[in-house]
């Protein structure tokens, strides 16, 4: 059975920065395309940014490109999400999310549970 856990999230004043990691278990991690979505209050869930298990590139929503970064540690089985800059429009339910293909239009098969990260201006 896979799991997904997050941690990371929290309170942090605009313009700053926060680590979101998710370790997932269970499951073949190394070959699996690993990504971030978020959902704010009264908003659809959205995509974030995504990185395949092939590490070639990785693919980032307009909105967060420049400030955020994706990256995993297969031996570790785990994926981050570096955001800076971050502003109030920023606050969300963040998930990760395992497989699929979202920069194809395939959506994860397997979502975490979500952490919260709340932008203060």
């Amino acid at each position: 059975q896979l799991q997904l856990v997050e941690s990371g999230g929290g309170l942090v004043q605009a313009g700053g920065s926060l680590r979101l990691s998710c370790a997932a278990s269970g499951r073949t991690f190394g070959t699996s395309n690993m990504a971030w979505f978020r959902q704010a209050p009264g908003k659809e869930r959205e995509f974030v940014a995504a990185i395949p298990w092939s590490e070639i590139r990785t693919y980032y929503a307009d909105s967060v490109k420049g400030r955020f970064t994706i990256s995993r540690d297969n031996a570790k089985n785990t994926v981050y999400l570096q955001m800076t800059s971050l502003k109030p429009e920023d606050t969300a339910v963040y998930y990760c999310a395992f497989g699929g293909a979202p920069w194809q239009g395939l959506l994860p098969g397997y979502w975490g549970q979500g952490t919260q990260v709340t932008v203060s201006s």
